[in-house]
């Protein structure tokens, strides 16, 4: 799965280059992240905005990138689609995660 990797406001983010985050394509997604996550970045923002479908797999994958980073790091979301942010709120994930509009809020907020 293809990832793309900056930092902006000292904080992390990864935005997928992809329509969707399913059982097909899940643990190519966690191994994906993993490759690029910054062992020494406190914060990560997950930049959702291509991605239109995600299924329970893909969720799935999703918190096993949050527990990967550990309890000392944050895992934020943002530029949910509406499919999406419809996902994560009728399973309640919207509680687990920081979900930002965009990846400028996400990282504002994230940084401060």
């Amino acid at each position: 799965m293809e990832l793309d990797s900056s930092s902006l406001n000292g904080v992390q983010v990864i935005s997928v280059m992809a329509d969707r985050i399913d059982s097909a394509g899940a643990i190519r997604f966690k191994d994906a992240v993993r490759a690029v996550v910054d062992e020494d970045a406190p914060r990560v923002v997950l930049d959702l905005g291509r991605v239109g479908f995600v299924d329970s797999s893909g969720l799935g994958a999703i918190v096993a990138v949050m527990k990967f980073l550990g309890p000392e790091r944050k895992l934020d979301l943002a530029a949910l689609t509406p499919n999406v942010d419809k996902v994560f709120r009728l399973t309640r994930m919207d509680t687990v995660f920081g979900i930002y509009g965009d990846v400028d809020s996400a990282t504002r907020r994230a940084a401060g």
